[in-house]
């Protein structure tokens, strides 16, 4: 063989492993089974092909499913896609008839089907792993709504609250994950089955058979758009995004809380590492590698973001480029949430480290404004440079402001030397966590009622 020979044989493979999908695509092969057998159910209802071919192709087809999913099914390079493998399978598993199953239909409305059937589906898992993540936090919050905590804004002490209200915060996040996934669904359940290549087809089919028959809602509205549309892929991949990154968040603050400095939690030694060479240490390396993983997911979003934002219609080779970044941030997704939820079982929280925090930061401070404000009738704005007077009183005696005598905080300022010895039970931390009684708000009263409307919504 000539070099030339060679060179141009070698070039011909790299060309087939560059254009071709089926390495990574296969994963579609069930929802493309799924839909090649509505569509033929409908061209024979149709009478565009006739009963005997129709139940060979079904038939063949799920041999076809049967072969993949025992690990005997030969995947080719030459296949191209895994409409192709399917194709090519079916027709050498019966015939002629395979050949008909291709009528009224390309490969553009094909693949837009099997990857809708497939992100409908995964967004049905994740949503469901996604409220069992819920009951997670609601379940530790109901064990501590009367569990003091410092509560941050920059990261520095800034009111007290309980525990359990601050992980009812990440239960409405995740519970909002899962409203999106929800409202993604209900919007992207629609049938590109039909569109054929872009304009539609000659064929007499019926759409709304087909879609019927594959559980989506209608079929989709226009076939130009249709056979380019790539929006659900990029909603799923936004709601994993958005998804990760609450799990990235809830990460950091067990990063930060199981650290010496804060001591507020113990994460289990299944979910945790020591060192190679300084065996004193556990590294929360599950939450690390949680924070870690969000960066891909959000990639791939970016990625098809990307290849997306300038593609003229209708189909582009380039939407090729749409599977992998969410097949990998599904798979992602998936086992983070996963995780997340067994560590968030087995994690210890140290109670009296939480609440000896709070004493660090005055944390009752506004109490004090809000006291002076209603009782002495002040504008707050006085009562909050009062307040920093009685903070600046604490700080010379090496006490937090809510461990002042009554005769401590009268000596602060000439305006409270008279105040009421009441005031003291109101920078009580405990009490000034529930003081706080608005809707939505820190009290246990409050925290108890939002437990409540979460285990309604789970059920």
């Amino acid at each position: 063989m000539s070099q030339n020979q060679i060179l141009k044989n070698t070039n011909a493979q790299l060309l087939d492993e560059f254009n071709a999908s089926v390495m990574f695509d296969k994963e579609l092969y069930s929802q493309d089974i799924q839909g090649s057998i509505a569509h033929s159910k409908m061209l024979c209802l149709q009478n565009i092909i006739n009963i005997e071919d129709q139940e060979k192709i079904e038939q063949g087809l799920l041999k076809v499913r049967k072969e993949i999913e025992d690990g005997t099914f030969e995947w080719k390079i030459e296949y191209e896609d895994i409409h192709m493998a399917v194709e090519n399978r079916l027709t050498q598993i019966i015939g002629d008839a395979g050949g008909r199953l291709h009528t009224a239909r390309s490969r553009n409305d094909q693949v837009a089907t099997d990857f809708t059937l497939y992100v409908q589906d995964k967004s049905i898992v994740i949503k469901e792993k996604l409220k069992t993540l819920v009951e997670t936090f609601v379940n530790i919050a109901s064990n501590h709504t009367t569990t003091l905590i410092p509560g941050m804004t920059h990261l520095q002490h800034a009111q007290p609250i309980n525990f359990g209200f601050h992980m009812l915060a990440y239960a409405n996040m995740f519970q909002r994950d899962y409203e999106r996934f929800e409202s993604s669904y209900a919007r992207n359940n629609k049938c590109p089955l039909g569109s054929a290549a872009l304009a539609g087809t000659p064929h007499n089919i019926d759409r709304f058979k087909t879609a019927e028959l594959l559980g989506f809602d209608e079929p989709t509205a226009c076939a130009l758009d249709t056979s380019s549309n790539r929006d659900f892929a990029l909603e799923i991949l936004f709601n994993i995004s958005t998804s990760m990154m609450h799990i990235s968040r809830i990460s950091e603050e067990l990063i930060l809380w199981s650290s010496y400095e804060f001591g507020f939690v113990k994460m289990s030694d299944e979910y945790a590492t020591t060192s190679s060479i300084m065996p004193q240490k556990k590294n929360p390396d599950v939450p690390e590698l949680l924070r870690g993983k969000t960066g891909r997911c959000f990639g791939n979003l970016i990625s098809l973001l990307t290849v997306m934002k300038g593609l003229p219609l209708a189909y582009n080779k380039d939407t090729q480029e749409d599977k992998e970044g969410v097949f990998d941030s599904v798979k992602t997704i998936e086992i983070s949430i996963d995780i997340l939820d067994a560590v968030m079982n087995t994690l210890i929280i140290n109670v009296d480290t939480m609440e000896k925090a709070c004493k660090v930061g005055h944390l009752s401070a506004t109490d004090l404004a809000d006291y002076l404000v209603q009782k002495a009738d002040m504008p707050f704005r006085t009562a909050y440079y009062i307040t920093k007077d009685v903070v600046a009183l604490a700080n010379k005696l090496n006490k937090d402001m809510s461990e002042l005598t009554i005769q401590e905080l009268r000596t602060a300022n000439e305006e409270v030397a008279n105040i009421d010895e009441e005031i003291i039970s109101y920078l009580d931390l405990r009490n000034s966590m529930n003081a706080r009684t608005s809707f939505g708000s820190t009290s246990t009263e409050q925290t108890k009622e939002q437990i409540e409307a979460f285990r309604a919504w789970l059920q």
